[in-house]
């Protein structure tokens, strides 16, 4: 049997980040650990592309346009949604995850979803550092497994 084994090595791989803007200390924390985490890994800050929109909502069109470029290896989703008093909460939530979701199975590029949907900030705050950097692996490992199928 062949195995593929998991490859962390991000050198040479170039990496989209969209940034929502809403939420935006969570937001920049997630950010501040997903590029330490991909420099750490090897990816190059200059094959880093970062785009901001204002919310959850708006970060699936930037990341099919994104991957419609065919410039990237991997792209990541960066955000933070916060439970409210409505249910406002729960359409960001579902919609901005079936986005991500739709976009990365129609372009056939990885997408590290990192979208925090939390009951509280504090919840989003202890959750943004962990997050972050695992997002930075996930699609640097999906990027590299994709590229051994073939």
């Amino acid at each position: 049997m062949k195995e593929i084994e998991i490859n962390l090595n991000g050198t040479g791989m170039r990496v989209g980040i969209v940034q929502s803007r809403f939420n935006a200390p969570v937001c920049e924390g997630l950010l501040g650990a997903c590029r330490a985490q991909l420099a750490k890994q090897g990816v190059r800050d200059d094959d880093i592309t970062l785009t901001t929109v204002p919310g959850a909502l708006e970060i699936p069109l930037v990341l099919q346009h994104m991957a419609q470029t065919k410039r990237f290896d991997a792209l990541i989703a960066l955000g933070a949604v916060i439970r409210g008093d409505t249910y406002h909460f729960e359409v960001v939530s579902n919609e901005s995850a079936r986005g991500v979701g739709e976009v990365q199975l129609h372009a056939g590029v990885p997408i590290a979803n990192a979208i925090l949907t939390t009951d509280t900030d504090e919840q989003a705050e202890v959750r943004m550092n962990v997050k972050g950097a695992e997002a930075a692996l996930v699609a640097i490992e999906m990027a590299n497994l994709l590229k051994a199928i073939v």
